[in-house]
């Protein structure tokens, strides 16, 4: 007998936060829900489980940022302020750890609610099966994002006892459920049975824009940074290589001397996120003003002046990468990579809500990705094959012979006498130039137990500096103090 299933909208909302306003909806009758009965409606409640919000204010605890000095701080946002001093931001607003929590939690809810829907619905497993598989690999991200912030970093080889966060696997239907963060090995080893499970079932799949959604090429890619996580370096690269069968990397990257040399600065932020661009393999709608605050505003802790410099030197290549710079005086600088869009809740009054699309996986992380696995396999010439691509997309003028990688370059560059450790350290350099402003510097800084330094500039002028160590509990992200109610333990501080 076939069961009804309905959508429990305010439980997503609810999440672990739990809204006081989430009670009420309780009190509805079912028939102001919305019955999932049909293979599109299934397909409609996937597109919300993506967290709807940006993981970029990882970027102020990173060393992308600095005090740019007394007088710069012309613009305040106290969230981008409080995560400089790696201190925990106040509240849930825009751009907080606690918004980014309660945005994976609510993709979450979306994904089990889709997953019940299958279970319990009379479809064709043959039309399903696509969705289901989306589902899975979903949920295993929004996961596998919230212990990688809210978490001690996984280390690969150790027991990995300390607290995960708590792995949600069913619909909720009360409004204080309590829940236990277990431990980040058990978490991993959910997510792993969620991301091996579900990507199988997405090939062949069609999707009316498949960017927008878990495709075989986005699952692979998000395979590829798990397994990296863990260490699975095979795996790794056959993961990104079942991305482009054909190693075709190259006409698939960001080129900054070819695809997208001839934008305007106006045209560049918009095509840098487009679905129809190839290297974009996964993008999220965001509810985003980090990056207008980091870059387009003139917060006094961002990327400024000395950062640029970094941004902008030589690289192991033994030339500089060709980037898209914007400037409203110095030292207040963006590497232009988003372009805002505004959704209107009353048009007449001229308020809404801005927002981003977000690239969660691109050919270029991947690429990098596996080249880094073929370090730490002591591969180093196909390392060195793949990091040239990258070279070649970003240097003008690229030339093998000048500019192409050796493991002696890498040494020369690093300070570092064994190879591995100059290969992976020219890598990150690599990384870090590449991908600023994009969220992807922190999660290396958290596998490579990388120590942060962050300078501080006294009115006199005096410069001062603290370290994030490895060990310190501040590079675990805090818990909502709201989720202490359905039982969770928060973080040491």
């Amino acid at each position: 007998m076939k069961k009804n299933i309905f959508i429990k909208g305010a439980i997503a909302l609810c999440s672990l936060a739990l809204f006081s306003s989430c009670d009420k909806f309780l009190d509805k009758n079912p028939d102001m829900r919305t019955e999932i009965n049909t293979v599109d409606k299934v397909a409609q409640l996937l597109v919300s489980a993506y967290p709807g919000y940006s993981y970029i204010f990882t970027e102020s605890y990173t060393d992308n940022f600095e005090d740019k000095g007394p007088g710069q701080g012309g613009h305040v946002n106290q969230p981008m302020v409080d995560l400089y001093f790696w201190k925990d931001p106040t509240g849930s607003g825009n751009s907080t750890p606690v918004q980014y929590w309660n945005g994976c939690y609510t993709a979450i809810a979306a994904a089990n609610q889709a997953l019940e829907a299958i279970e319990l619905g009379n479809f064709k497993e043959s039309e399903i099966r696509q969705y289901k598989g989306e589902a899975l690999v979903a949920r295993a991200y929004a996961h596998f994002m919230l212990v990688t912030l809210f978490s001690k970093a996984y280390e690969i080889g150790k027991q990995n006892t300390s607290p995960g966060i708590p792995y949600v696997t069913e619909p909720e239907t009360v409004v204080m459920a309590k829940y236990d963060r277990e431990t980040v090995d058990i978490t991993y080893q959910k997510i792993r049975q969620d991301l091996e499970e579900g990507l199988p079932m997405l090939m062949g799949g069609v999707w009316r824009v498949p960017k927008y959604h878990f495709n075989p090429q986005a699952a692979h890619a998000f395979a590829a940074r798990f397994y990296l996580f863990t260490g699975e370096w095979d795996k790794v690269i056959s993961h990104v290589s079942a991305i482009l069968p054909d190693n075709n990397f190259y006409d698939n990257i960001r080129q900054y001397t070819g695809n997208l040399a001839s934008l305007t600065y106006a045209e560049h932020s918009q095509e840098y996120t487009k679905a129809e661009r190839p290297f974009n393999l996964l993008l999220a709608n965001c509810y985003s003003t980090y990056h207008r605050s980091s870059g387009y505003g003139t917060c006094l802790y961002g990327f400024g002046e000395t950062k640029k410099n970094e941004w902008a030197a030589t690289t192991v290549f033994g030339a500089s990468f060709k980037n898209r710079l914007g400037s409203w005086g110095a030292p207040h600088y963006t590497p232009n990579k988003y372009n805002e869009y505004f959704h209107y809740t009353n048009v007449a009054a001229g308020i809404g809500y801005p927002y981003i699309m977000m690239p969660l996986f691109t050919m270029d992380e991947a690429l990098i990705n596996r080249a880094e696995a073929y370090i730490q396999l002591g591969q180093y010439q196909k390392a060195i094959d793949d990091l040239n691509v990258i070279a070649r997309s970003r240097i003008t003028n690229f030339n093998i012979n000048t500019h192409g990688l050796t493991v002696e370059k890498a040494r020369a560059f690093t300070g570092e006498q064994d190879d591995k450790e100059a290969m992976i350290k020219a890598l990150l350099d690599i990384k870090k130039k590449v991908f600023l402003l994009e969220g992807i510097r922190w999660m290396d800084i958290l596998r490579h137990r990388i120590t942060v330094k962050h300078n501080f500039i006294a009115a006199d002028g005096t410069e001062t500096f603290e370290e994030l160590t490895p060990e310190d509990n501040r590079r675990m992200f805090q818990i909502p103090q709201e989720a202490a109610l359905a039982g969770i333990e928060l973080n040491p501080r």
